[in-house]
């Protein structure tokens, strides 16, 4: 992009209203210059955007706001990301990629159906309570490009026909009763995704033992009836 520079470890002293944290300051100090790697450095401005979207919300989130709690120049912002629509497709793909590797994990498991269906419900109310949960169930609302929109809709998308595909499995293993799996895997992702809606980090439940709690409510009304 015209009038960039080009000057990746260039600092600036960040605003009084967000200080830089002290891992995403680090990854930019000189101390740590042999060490630095782009991947790791990609990943704090991710997770530094999801938090500030969060907290702010998209739209009131610029690209100057996290450089500053990043401790960097917006240039080398845009050395990761192309613009802001970007970055906040990037926190949605984060969060959701935690789910995906759960169903990848239990994939190569000869464990029922059922206990699948519990250990992906785990790590997706992991996701939601994660830093990237707002990003995940808010993108879509965010008035996105036609084109990203289509890319957010065709992942969730991949996690529906997961959670489908487990409900299916259920009723031929015997470990869930019979259902209208979409019917089932919209209100099992629909009460997941509202955890990030009321959940604080400071909540007397952890998000594993929230997680308990929905897979206990599910299961009695999935588990198969005698």
């Amino acid at each position: 992009m015209a009038g960039r520079s080009t000057r990746d470890n260039a600092v600036r002293k960040p605003s009084s209203a967000s200080a830089a944290t002290p891992e995403a300051t680090a990854l930019w100090s000189p101390v740590n210059s042999r060490v630095r790697d782009r991947e790791r450095k990609r990943d704090a401005v991710i997770q530094t955007a999801a938090r500030a979207f969060r907290a702010r919300g998209y739209h009131n989130t610029s690209l100057d706001d996290i450089a500053a709690e990043l401790n960097v120049t917006k240039p080398t912002v845009y050395h990761y990301v192309q613009n802001k629509e970007q970055l906040l497709f990037e926190c949605f793909r984060a969060g959701l990629r935690q789910i995906m590797e759960a169903f990848d994990e239990v994939g190569s498991t000869k464990l029922s159906a059922r206990e699948r269906l519990g250990i992906v419900m785990a790590r997706y109310a992991e996701a939601i309570t994660s830093d990237f949960g707002w990003c995940m169930v808010q993108a879509e609302n965010q008035d996105l490009s036609p084109a990203m929109s289509r890319k957010v809709k065709s992942l969730k998308s991949e996690i529906d026909q997961g959670l489908r595909g487990l409900i299916r499995e259920g009723a031929r293993d015997g470990s869930l009763r019979k259902f209208d799996e979409k019917m089932a895997a919209f209100a099992i992702a629909g009460a997941l995704n509202w955890i990030a809606h009321w959940y604080r980090s400071d909540e007397a439940l952890t998000a594993a033992e929230i997680a308990e709690r929905f897979i206990e409510l599910f299961s009695i009304g999935l588990e198969r009836k005698a």
